[in-house]
C-alpha cells in the first residue's frame, strides 16, 4: 500500500467448516481502522478465488497450487463416518476402512478427502454436494465420511458421527498469493501464528497500536521514581545507622582509670 490512501478492506475467503472467528476477533481488535470482509466460498473453488484477486487470503484446504500461491498449514482434522443414530456403527467409539466394507459410502462430487479408493460399495451415483449426501444418509440410502468441521456444520438430531481411523485427513491451510503478500496479508500472517501485537517485523504500526502504547509512559509517569526512594532511605536510615554504630562503638570501649 502506497501513498496515504487506507485499504477499504482485508478481504478474507473461507471454506465451509472452517471457523474463522478467533482470527477475525483479534484481527479488529488489533486494525479496527481496516474492515475485514469474509467471503465463504466452495472448497474447490478457493483457489481460483485467489488467482483471481477476489479475495487477499484464504483459508482453504490443503492441498493448493504451490507455484503461484503461499501457504501455511493450520491444522489437520479427524475424518468420521455420519450415519444414522440407529446404525449398528454407534457402538462403538471409532471404526475403521474395513468395517465398512459392506456399507455404501456416498461420494459427493464436492469431496474434499484425497481417497485412493473410497471403501465400502458406491452409490448408484455420486450426490453433487456433501449437503445432499447427508440428506440420504438421513434418508438410510448409505453413510459419509467427511472431516470433522463439515459434519458439526451438517448437523441433524437423526444423525452422529465416529471417527474414521483409517481415512485420509483433511489439513487447513491459510493462502494468499505468493506475487501479493502486502502489509495486511503479513498481519493476518502474524495473527494466526500468534505473534504478539508489537511483534511488526521491522514496518510502521498501525494508528490504533501507536495509540494504546502512547499511553504506557502516563501510567508509567504516576508512579513514585525509584531513585527518590533510595536516596530517602540513604538519607535518613544510613546516617541513623551510622550514628548508632559509632555510639555502640564508643560505648563498648572501657575507660581507663589515672
Amino acid at each position: 500500500m502506497t501513498g496515504s490512501q487506507a485499504p477499504s478492506s482485508f478481504r478474507l475467503a473461507y471454506v465451509p467448516g472452517v471457523t474463522p472467528g478467533k482470527w477475525v476477533r483479534i484481527w479488529n481488535e488489533r486494525r479496527p481502522d481496516v474492515p475485514l470482509t469474509l467471503v465463504q466460498v466452495p472448497a474447490a473453488e478457493a483457489s481460483e478465488v485467489l488467482r483471481g484477486g477476489d479475495a487477499d487470503a484464504a483459508l482453504v484446504r490443503l492441498p493448493v497450487d504451490r507455484t503461484v500461491l503461499s501457504a501455511i498449514p493450520l491444522y489437520t482434522e479427524t475424518t468420521v463416518v455420519m450415519v444414522p443414530n440407529d446404525h449398528v456403527v454407534t457402538v462403538a467409539d471409532q471404526v475403521s476402512a474395513a468395517e465398512l466394507a459392506d456399507e455404501v459410502l456416498l461420494h459427493p462430487l464436492d469431496d474434499v478427502l484425497d481417497w485412493d479408493r473410497p471403501p465400502g460399495l458406491p452409490a448408484f451415483e455420486r450426490p453433487a454436494t456433501t449437503a445432499d449426501a447427508v440428506e440420504l444418509v438421513a434418508a438410510g440410502i448409505g453413510l459419509l465420511a467427511v472431516p470433522q468441521s463439515l459434519a458439526r456444520l451438517h448437523h441433524r438430531k437423526d444423525l452422529t458421527y465416529r471417527p474414521l481411523v483409517d481415512a485420509p485427513e483433511s489439513g487447513v491451510a491459510l493462502s494468499w498469493p505468493e506475487d501479493a503478500t502486502t502489509d495486511l496479508v503479513d498481519d493476518f500472517i502474524g495473527i494466526v501464528r500468534g505473534r504478539t501485537v508489537n511483534s511488526t517485523r521491522g514496518r510502521a504500526k498501525p494508528e490504533a497500536e501507536t495509540r494504546q502504547e502512547g499511553k504506557r509512559p502516563e501510567k508509567g509517569g504516576a508512579r513514585k521514581p525509584a531513585t527518590g526512594k533510595s536516596s530517602r532511605g540513604t538519607g535518613s536510615g544510613g546516617g541513623a545507622k551510622g550514628a548508632r554504630t559509632t555510639k555502640g562503638a564508643q560505648r563498648g570501649k572501657p575507660r581507663r582509670r589515672s
